[in-house]
Parts: C-alpha cells; structure tokens; sequence
C-alpha cells in the first residue's frame, strides 16, 4: 500500500499544475453536489422545522407513497418525458443541419450568423417568459392582433393546453438551437479537409460527402451530446416550463412537469418531504436513464459510449 501511495504521489506531483488548474472545478462540484447529498434524507422524514432536520420524524417511505398516490405523479412524469424527449430529438437534429449549414459557409458569414444563433441562449428565461407574453397576451398580442387582422378570431392561449407542446418546442428551439450547433459546428471543423478533397476527386456531391463524412466522423460528439441530454432527460428547463406559460393552471395538463410541480409543492403545500421524494425520485430515473442509454450504445460500439 505505501508503495501504491508512493506512486500516486509521483504521479500528482509531476502532474501538480494540472491537478492545480483542475481543483476549483473539483471544489465547485465537491460543495454544490456531494456534501447536499444528505439532503436526501428528508425525502423519508416528516420534516418539523422546529425539531430540525435530524430531529424530524422518520416516516419511511410515506412521502413517496403519497406522491405515488397522487393524480400528480403520472401526469409530471409524463409531461416531463414526453416533451424533454421531443426536445432533445427534434433540438439535436436541428441543430445538426444548422452546423452543417455553417460548415457550408464563407467565415465572413458563420461570424454573421454565429452571432444571430447564440444571441438567444444569453437572454433569461425571465425575458423570453415576457416576450412570450407579448406575442401571446389574449387581448392585445401580436399573434391575435394579426388574427384579428385576418378576420380570425382570437386564441385565449393561456388556457388551451392543446397548443403549449408546439409553444414551448419552438421556444427552446429559438433559444437553444444555435448553442448546439454551435457545438456541431465546431466538432465539424475539425475534420481533416483532406477527406472532402479526396471525396471531390471522386466524384462525391456536397450531400454525399456530408452523408459519408462529416456524419460519421461527428458521430461520437453527437452520441456523447445525446447521453448527456437523456440522462437529464428528467430535469427540465424550470424557466422555460414555469416563465413562459406564467404558471397558468390552465396548462398544468401539459406543461406542469417535476421541477415546476416540485417549486409548487414548497412555495404553495410547504411540504419539504414530499417535495424532496419527487426531487429524489427524479434523480434516480436520471441515472437509470443515463446508465441504461450507455450500455445500449456500448452495444453496438464501445469507443462511443461515456463509461
């Protein structure tokens, strides 16, 4: 054991300025993600903030089964999963023409469209929720208004559930899209452009040389990007599901999902157990997906897949 120690002692100090450069991540993650774990025993205690947490109650796992119980769990559940999965397919293939499309052009252009693309994903959730507002507003949005010039008659959008899934797609679309393809983008530039000139040579069109090369050669940058999504697949942006419907009950039907039912639970019920089961109960379902979406990839080839 000393001899291992010895070793590994070698090995920090000859790599010491890169294990340096590397600790404020590690402190970062170590205080913000490891030492809240013990929170994770709320979620089976009957929480008295008088008696504190380790003075509560224990009550096992009552709060799941309440939240289990509740007509709440099966309608989150499904929203959150339906339309984070619709998010992520129909946001990763948009985003993967884009950044083929920005390959395609001149860089006087990319810079010119790089900026309009990435411009969005800086504004808050804040912001695009009153934007939001002001094309959709009953009674004197932009969109009505231009119904009403068309001879339509007006949506009252905050109270149709029916339409929010298409709403709050091209939402995160507008906001997101241009940060992903960015990412694609840049994994495109570093392919070897000897390939596409070895693939004009032959005779290979632009399509063709994008089908048999820039695809493939991205294809572990774009296995890696959708691993890391599914995983968080059962977190949602909790500004794009509570700011932009405006927390309207309305639309719980198809918009209320974990992290918005989670907020509710502790700004309107105050029940600190139940909220914390539904939180833990997410975390869970988030590694199981993320475990599980690896060993698939690792199936079918091994060099793509995380761990």
């Amino acid at each position: 054991m000393f001899t291992a120690l010895q070793k590994e002692w070698k090995h920090f100090w000859k790599a010491r300025s890169l294990f340096f450069i590397g600790l404020p991540a590690v402190l970062v993650v170590f205080v913000f993600y490891y030492l809240p774990m013990y929170g994770i025993v709320i979620a089976f205690k009957d929480i008295n903030y008088t008696k504190g947490i380790w003075g509560s109650d224990w009550v096992g796992l009552h709060n799941f089964k309440f939240f289990f119980n509740s007509q709440d769990a099966l309608r989150i559940t499904r929203n959150t999963l339906l339309l984070n999965g619709l998010f992520i397919v129909v946001g990763m293939s948009c985003a993967l023409v884009i950044g083929l499309l920005l390959a395609e052009l001149g860089r006087r252009w990319v810079k010119l469209f790089q900026t309009i693309l990435f411009f969005p994903y800086f504004l808050s959730w804040v912001v695009v929720g009153f934007v939001s507002y002001i094309l959709l507003n009953p009674s004197f949005g932009v969109i009505n208004k231009t119904l009403e010039q068309l001879h339509f008659a007006p949506i009252d959008w905050y109270s149709k559930p029916g339409y929010w899934p298409v709403i709050l797609l091209l939402t995160y679309l507008w906001k997101n899209v241009g940060y992903t393809a960015i990412i694609f983008f840049t994994g495109l530039l570093s392919i070897d452009n000897s390939y596409y000139e070895a693939a004009s040579i032959d005779g290979a069109s632009r399509l063709q040389q994008i089908r048999k090369i820039s695809i493939p050669l991205i294809l572990p940058l774009i296995t890696m990007l959708f691993m890391l999504n599914v995983g968080r697949i059962f977190y949602s942006d909790f500004g794009l599901f509570y700011f932009v419907p405006r927390d309207a009950g309305m639309l719980y039907a198809t918009t209320d999902v974990v992290d918005t039912y989670v907020f509710r639970s502790l700004r309107v019920v105050g029940d600190l157990g139940m909220a914390s089961a539904a939180s833990l109960y997410q975390a869970i379902v988030g590694l199981i997906l993320v475990v599980a979406t690896n060993l698939f990839v690792r199936k079918f080839n091994r060099d793509n897949a995380l761990f």
